[in-house]
């Protein structure tokens, strides 16, 4: 008898599994070659003093996986077994020290917050009090529109801070601006139609447009923002803009040109998507009333987030509807669920309740327009006249026109320096701006001293 494993009765792991273990191990091997037959249930039960049953399911497992076969009046023989081929791995195409990437010590990343000044202890008792509050809603999907308080809270703080009216029953609670524009995609029913497209823009939005099939038009910017000419020959159906800081180049519209936009939508039943992702931050001058704050025939959709103002990882965002469409969305998307966890929900709608999200605004514009302030300070010692800064009125980004350089030389310099900037050609649609040598520079997450270190430290690398 050639098959004379050792098994373990009083090991965690059954004998049929140890005995199916020590066929296999053999068939690949090939201690137990292609063609040979294995003893009969019974034969090996009886050699190896252990019932049939285990023997059994030690050759059932075997025949599963392909290694035997039972043939009828004949018994169990060993399959062939197919070789391995042994893949060696594969040389690498560049060698790991060209792959290693330098270390930054400051990085212009447009997007960052300034973490150290976030009301953490006052969101965590808000998260609290929403676990008590939500009792048997906390385990179930939410409101498929959102949060009904936060609804309420956000209403009531777009009528006094951007001067839109709306009902909370207009307001759909959404996870991000990406997720929002998906929606609305599929409301209004876009794909294979014409989208006008701010050019540069938003390319996360962009993305999207582009993944449902829509046909982008690119609608160029002037000094005052959207080119309506541009538009109009368009033939788009529905425009998106970022009206209040226009992204990537900073350009804010004027009232001039936004009641030009809203005629363009009445007179041809057009719909304006408004990003108004980072209205809350605007350093010179009064704030300019948002296009759904004078829209009188509600044709302009509105978009609005907590990403900038408040906490990336929160995931809020929210669209104002047109009440023409509320009735198509409750139709449209009755079978959808609500994307945004309804504890973050009842916390965001505690934490404005409480005031502390107007509170918190009120810090951050300031201690923003202090880093700004920084930064335009040190780009003006340290580069002079040979540069050019785009869209400083608001935001939490500015743009530099570097003279006479090309963007990649710029960043190589800058990460010889330990210093990250970024390049604006994902955002333009077609070459005519793309090789412009702008630079992006978010100066939300950095501190006073790394702005000024970091400019600094450009400057030393980029003209000298």
């Amino acid at each position: 008898m050639d098959l004379t494993p050792f098994l373990v009765k009083k090991k965690n792991e059954p004998l049929y599994v140890q005995l199916y273990r020590y066929i296999k191990n053999e068939i690949e091997i090939h201690h137990l070659k292609e063609g040979t037959k294995l003893p009969s249930i019974r034969q090996l039960a009886m050699h190896l003093k252990v019932s049939k049953t285990t023997i059994e399911e030690a050759y059932h497992q075997l025949i599963a996986e392909g290694y035997v076969e039972s043939r009828p009046k004949s018994g169990l023989w060993v399959l062939p077994l197919d070789e391995m081929p042994i893949i060696k791995p594969a040389e690498p195409l560049i060698s790991e020290e060209k792959t290693k990437k330098p270390p930054v010590t400051i990085d212009f990343q447009y997007g960052d917050i300034d973490n150290k000044s976030f009301p953490l202890n006052k969101w965590r008792k808000c998260i609290s009090e929403a676990i008590d509050s939500l009792n048997h809603e906390l385990f179930l999907y939410g409101d498929k529109q959102g949060d009904n308080e936060l609804r309420i809270q956000i209403a009531d703080y777009l009528q006094q801070s951007r001067g839109v009216f709306c009902h909370p029953d207009q307001i759909l609670i959404t996870g991000g601006t990406q997720n929002a524009i998906s929606w609305l995609i599929q409301l209004l029913d876009l794909p294979n139609s014409i989208v006008g497209m701010e050019n540069p823009g938003y390319d996360g939005v962009l993305s999207v447009f582009e993944q449902h099939k829509c046909h982008i038009s690119p609608i160029s910017i002037d000094l005052d923002g959207l080119n309506l000419e541009d538009l109009e020959k368009s033939k788009a159906a529905l425009v998106y803009t970022t009206p209040s800081h226009q992204f990537p180049l900073g350009v804010i519209m004027s009232i001039q040109k936004r009641r030009k936009l809203l005629k363009w939508a009445y007179e041809t039943d057009g719909y304006i998507i408004e990003d108004d992702y980072d209205g809350e931050f605007r350093y010179q001058g009064l704030p300019i009333p948002s296009l759904k704050g004078m829209d009188t025939k509600d044709r302009v959709i509105y978009l609005g987030t907590f990403s900038k103002c408040f906490l990336p990882s929160a995931r809020i965002s929210y669209i104002v509807l047109p009440t023409a469409l509320l009735e198509r969305y409750r139709t449209c998307f009755k079978p959808y669920n609500q994307s945004v966890s309804p504890i973050i929900q009842r916390a965001m709608s505690l934490f404005m309740k409480k005031g502390d999200f107007e509170r918190h605004i009120r810090r951050m514009r300031k201690l923003y327009q202090q880093k700004q302030q920084t930064l335009l300070e040190a780009i003006a010692a340290h580069m002079g006249d040979r540069v050019r800064v785009i869209g400083e009125k608001s935001g939490l980004h500015i743009l530099l026109e570097v003279k006479n350089k090309e963007f990649d030389m710029l960043y190589k310099k800058g990460l010889s320096k330990k210093i990250k900037v970024y390049t604006t050609s994902s955002y333009w649609t077609g070459n005519a701006e793309k090789n412009r040598a702008l630079v992006m520079l978010g100066f939300g997450g950095l501190s006073l001293e790394e702005i000024e270190s970091g400019i600094k430290g450009l400057a030393d690398v980029w003209f000298k």
